[in-house]
Formats: structure tokens, sequence, C-alpha cells
């Protein structure tokens, strides 16, 4: 038998056991079941200063900014499947996540500017699956969330392969009313876990 497969949940909610945090929470769930070596990222409990667009990292693919991104960063690059979750505050992630994609410019200077063979084409490729919900039901509501995570997922080497959206969920806990979404959820961390070993 080969190596586990890393798995990497990321919360990306302010809010403790809210509806995003059940469905991830599912979705490992699944990974776990298929053997995945799994890791929660509780992003309310980390210190993640915003970027400061001082455009340090752009020569060193290091950011200047020294807080608890520096634990995360090698996690991101450890993961193999990566499922990223946020419920949507203004039809955008929250702010606990966008800290942590902006902080990824970093990933991005190292990728683009500096050419880093560990996240080119021919490097590592990792798979992403984002969870989100919303409480009203607007036609564009998971848009504007959708491609900021979809421009995350590539800036780590992710091919983002799917996600579990769901509007009309607002008050903590209402996602205990729809089991098949928490059932979706724990569908796709065992799927995902399955096809990256396939592949």
């Amino acid at each position: 038998m080969g190596r586990r497969i890393k798995v990497l949940g990321i919360f990306g909610s302010p809010r403790k056991g809210g509806n995003t945090d059940l469905l991830l929470e599912e979705a490992l769930k699944g990974a776990e079941k298929d053997g995945a070596e799994v890791t929660r990222l509780r992003l309310r409990d980390y210190t993640i200063t915003p970027c400061l667009e001082c455009h340090g990292c752009d020569s060193t693919g290091q950011c200047v900014v020294l807080d608890d991104m520096e634990k995360i960063y090698p996690v991101l690059l450890e993961a193999d499947v990566v499922f990223f979750a946020s419920p949507i505050f203004f039809y955008s992630i929250s702010a606990w996540a966008k800290a942590l994609v902006d902080r990824s410019q970093a990933l991005w200077a190292r990728k683009y500017r500096l050419k880093d063979p560990s996240l080119g084409k021919e490097a590592k490729r990792r798979k992403g699956f984002f969870i989100s919900v919303g409480a009203t039901k607007g036609q564009k509501l998971f848009e504007g969330a959708v491609l900021t995570v979809k421009y995350f997922f590539d800036v780590i080497n992710a091919d983002y392969v799917g996600d579990l959206l769901l509007k009309g969920i607002e008050e903590k806990g209402d996602i205990l009313k729809h089991p098949e979404a928490l059932h979706q959820a724990f569908e796709a961390g065992e799927k995902l876990v399955k096809e990256f070993r396939e592949a």
C-alpha cells in the first residue's frame, strides 16, 4: 500500500459549529473513511494579517509579514486534496478566508514571478473542492466566491474539481434540516480521495 493521501480542510467561517463547519466536517469524515490523513485548519483560531501589498514577496516568494501564515504555507503545499469552506459575506468569502487567499500572494510570486518548479506545470497537482452556503437566494450569490477560490486553487496547483453551494441557509444549524446536503459532502470527501488515489 502506498502513502496515505493528505487531505486539508480549511474552515473559513468565524462561527464555530456553523453550517459550513458541519458540511466540511462531513466531507473530511468521508475522506477519513477512505483512509486519508486529514488536517483541519480552523482559520478563526489563527492570526492572519491582511496582505499589505508591499511587494516584499516579489523577489523571494516569502511573505515579509511574520504571523500564523508561516505555519499555514507548508500545510497548503503538503496537501493532496483541499476542501475550502466559507459562508457568503456580501457575495464573497469571509474575511478570515479572504485573508488567507490574499496572503497566498507570496505563493503566486513563487509560481509566476520566480518560476519555482515546485509550483510549475510539471509539479504535483492537487484537487480542490469548495463548500459554501448563503442566506439569500440571489442568482449570482456564489459567483464572486467561486472565482476567488478558483484563483486561489490555481496558485497552489489545485484543480477546481467541484463544489457544494447551498442557498437559503442562514441560522446556525440550518444545514441539519438538509440531510441530503450533509450526505453529498460526505460522498465528496470519499470520492475525491478515491479519484486522487486512482489518478
